[in-house]
């Protein structure tokens, strides 16, 4: 066997290797011709008997190249491995035949990504801009009036003289119809409206402001020129609507009963104060994630890693499967997705390949980080780890550890973990101004 390399760029290397006729034809066309000949059918003979140099004057001299081929890369590309110490794969490799014929070596080339030694840059005082995590009062009533709106009373306004309010929620009929003629979707019935919500086009509820219950009103609006249906985008229209019915929300006092209503508190001073608290932690959590991530950022792009295609290939493969599920879980097909969003398959495909390859140098930095700093995730730190998982998913231990082991996924759990470490190390280390 004869090997030359080649080296692609940072992490890819492509092998050729030559194997000579006699040792291809005498290992694996010999194999191959054992493992099909009970298939073949010759005149003059009994299903499988007929003679090997019989078969190949029947049907060629190369008949069992193919299926020989297919048995041979492997165990010559692990050869060639083990003769070139300095190749680490991290990868399967990419088979392409060079030459198959008979009375010619069987040449072929092994492209296989590598472990790529990587430059670092500084990862020690990492300066960050400090997030402002303070909870203000407005911030404060900001929850409370969102609380206000959960829990509101939705009444029907029944004065003859009330006029529609922002807020309120409209029943109404409309037709919407572009040079006189009805369009399609643009007529409906008892249609019910929270007036502000901007569900409709512009102009729509902002011009139901005003009218009594009762009242009908054409409204003459323009749809938005990038609007999804070309037939109406940019259109100049008229809204024929009718007011049926009006309802509005009636807010809580806030006082001591509505803190009761909303929380677990007894009076409305208890219940800011964990409401503060809360916000607090929320957003101190929040900003060591933004630091965490500027951290990755600045770790990744100070160095010179190179995102192996397979990692990408495969890393891309794994959004791709998530988003196919997710949607199916909602009844959505990709290809309804596709028309939803205006997107293609290559749209897609683009967007997952350039978060892969940002996901795939990071990690590749983050393991060196680790592997120069001797991190390691002890059995005790990945046992702590699945204990809080099966109270996630309400699970036995051991057997979220048994779905794990079946799935392939301990492995990817461990580095989780490991990458967490990196990452509070660095932080720790970080200077925030």
């Amino acid at each position: 066997m004869k090997v030359e390399k080649k080296q692609l760029d940072k992490v890819q290397v492509e092998l050729t290797i030559e194997v000579p006729e006699e040792d291809f034809k005498k290992e694996y066309v010999e194999k191959a011709y054992r493992d099909r000949k009970g298939k073949i059918n010759i005149p003059g003979f009994r299903k499988g008997h007929a003679p090997r140099q019989l078969i190949e004057q029947y049907y060629g001299k190369d008949f069992f190249y193919f299926d020989a081929a297919e048995m041979c890369v492997f165990p010559m590309y692990v050869e060639a491995i083990k003769e070139n110490e300095d190749i680490k794969p991290i990868a399967e490799p990419k088979f392409d035949v060079v030459t198959l014929e008979a009375g010619k070596p069987f040449v072929f080339t092994a492209t296989v990504d590598t472990k790529q030694e990587i430059t670092l840059g500084n990862y020690e005082g990492i300066e960050l801009e400090k997030v402002d995590t303070t909870v203000s009062d407005e911030d404060i009533q900001k929850e409370i009036d969102h609380a206000r709106e959960n829990t509101a009373l939705i009444i029907d306004v029944e004065d003859e003289n009330a006029t529609v309010e922002n807020g309120d929620i409209v029943l109404l009929d409309f037709c919407g119809k572009k040079d006189g003629v009805a369009f399609e979707g643009g007529t409906a019935e008892n249609y019910e409206l929270t007036i502000g919500s901007n569900s409709f086009i512009p102009g729509f509820e902002e011009g139901m402001i005003g009218m009594k219950l009762g009242e009908e009103k054409d409204l003459n609006l323009s749809f938005p020129e990038e609007y999804h249906a070309k037939d109406l985008a940019g259109a100049d229209v008229v809204f024929t609507v009718k007011v049926n019915a009006i309802k509005r929300k009636e807010l809580a006092p806030v006082d001591d009963d509505f803190a009761k209503d909303v929380s677990d508190f007894d009076t409305l001073d208890e219940y800011k104060a964990n409401l503060r608290e809360e916000m607090e932690t929320q957003r101190k959590e929040a900003a060591q994630n933004q630091y965490k991530s500027k951290i990755a950022e600045k770790v990744t792009a100070d160095s010179d890693v190179v995102a192996p295609p397979s990692m990408v290939e495969k890393e891309s493969e794994n959004y791709l499967n998530e988003m196919t599920y997710n949607l199916r879980a909602q009844g959505i097909e990709m290809e309804q997705y596709y028309q939803l969003t205006h997107t293609t398959e290559e749209d897609v495909k683009k967007e997952f390949t350039e978060r892969a390859e940002a996901s795939v140098k990071q990690q590749l930095v983050l393991a060196e980080i680790a592997e120069r700093e001797n991190i390691e995730v002890s059995e005790e730190e990945l046992d702590a780890e699945f204990e809080k998982l099966s109270k996630y998913y309400q699970m036995e231990k051991d057997q979220l550890k048994q779905i794990f082991m079946v799935q392939g996924q301990t492995e990817s759990l461990k580095n989780s973990i490991k990458f967490e470490k990196v990452m509070n190390l660095l932080l720790d280390k970080a200077v925030i101004k």
